[in-house]
């Protein structure tokens, strides 16, 4: 399956270094390019990619803005945000938005390409140990525009309390990093099972992707276990 890939970027040099080291995959199409996130809209609609390779920092409207306008539509594409920063306020808010994972402007490029391809498969692009890194440093620097800790800590447990207990279990899985081979093995699943529950889960919460999971489970503060896992994703 060929991957129809949207780069949004207001910098020409990034926009072209991007285009250059993912335009050579032979699985990966670039559609077309954005400067702004106001665009995204028209362009998303025009060109109908499978992922956005969105800038945080733009002049008009940011990548941020942006991603929560283009996840709150019907069919919209996976979004994959592109940062300087591992633990940033502006990435959290994006994650939360529904974008599937974020990369370093500075990652390598046979990495990005990977990136673009596991968002296009249904995957987060996020290590456990980024993930602990992010709700590290959401758990000391909450957003200004969170709800109180504790409302917003029953709140998260409500919701997850919607859950059956085998959902649950997986969530509070995901919530830890766990890949879903590892969760299969922890509750003794198979993998396509664990896919089965994941996609219950995002269902009946309203939520996009598995990095929103564990981030609600951190939210009830009921992974107490920790985050753990390989450093090979999410």
């Amino acid at each position: 399956m060929t991957i129809r890939l949207l780069i949004v970027d207001d910098d020409p040099l990034v926009r072209a270094g991007l285009t250059f080291m993912l335009g050579g995959a032979e699985d990966i199409e670039i559609v077309g390019e954005g400067t702004d996130g106001a665009e995204v809209p028209e362009l998303v609609e025009r060109l109908v990619p499978d992922v956005v390779l969105m800038d945080i920092r733009m002049p008009r409207v940011d990548g941020l803005t942006a991603t929560e306008r283009l996840r709150a539509r019907p069919g919209a594409p996976e979004v994959v945000v592109l940062t300087t920063f591992h633990a940033d306020d502006q990435v959290l808010r994006a994650l939360r938005a529904g974008a599937a994972g974020f990369v370093l402007k500075d990652t390598p490029p046979a990495e990005i390409v990977a990136s673009v391809r596991r968002v296009a498969a249904g995957d987060p692009v996020l290590s456990p140990a980024v993930t602990r890194q992010l709700m590290t440093h959401v758990a000391g620097q909450p957003e200004r525009s969170e709800q109180p800790e504790q409302v917003r800590r029953t709140a998260a447990a409500r919701r997850l309390a919607e859950l059956a207990e085998r959902e649950r279990e997986v969530a509070l899985a995901v919530g830890r990093g766990g890949s879903n081979a590892e969760i299969a093995a922890a509750l003794y699943m198979s993998v396509p099972t664990v896919k089965t529950h994941v996609s219950r889960i995002l269902a009946k919460l309203g939520l996009n992707n598995r990095v929103q999971i564990a981030l609600l489970v951190h939210d009830a503060e009921l992974s107490e276990d920790g985050l753990s896992g390989d450093e090979d994703g999410v």
